[in-house]
């Protein structure tokens, strides 16, 4: 019962981790703007996460052999943020394929989305703690 409870909330701080990460690997690629023969890189979250969402599912089949495939089969725990670097596509003559414009309005939505999340996070657990301080 008290799972049910945290697991929106540590869904939401799967989304933060990835937030996070972004904001560090978009702010590299800024930071590189200048840097002959730098490719920029992207955080992969949300596709990969939504596909294990979609797998999730309360049923689960019971394995007796090894070789057994596995039905209803979901770890969202496993699903992790990927650093992928960009090798395609070059803006200047030296290498370098970061577009600067880009990299800022990406910023910019990945803060408003990192604020999205915390905010939501923190309505869960003043909700939560309303709940506790009601039984009382």
């Amino acid at each position: 019962m008290i799972q049910k409870l945290f697991s929106n909330i540590s869904l939401l701080q799967k989304g933060l981790d990835a937030s996070w990460l972004r904001n560090e690997v978009i702010s590299n690629n800024i930071a590189n703007g200048d840097t002959p023969g730098y490719k920029t890189s992207k955080v992969e979250f949300e596709k990969v996460f939504n596909e294990a969402l979609q797998r999730d599912t309360n049923f689960v089949g019971k394995r007796t052999r090894d070789k057994h495939i596995e039905i209803g089969y979901s770890d969202l725990e496993s699903v992790k943020p990927m650093v992928v670097k960009k090798q395609t596509g070059s803006l200047r003559l030296d290498g370098n394929n970061i577009n600067i414009e880009e990299e800022m309005t990406e910023l910019a939505k990945n803060t408003i989305y990192y604020n999205l999340l915390s905010e939501k996070i923190s309505k869960d657990l003043v909700l939560l703690k309303k709940v506790i301080n009601e039984g009382k």
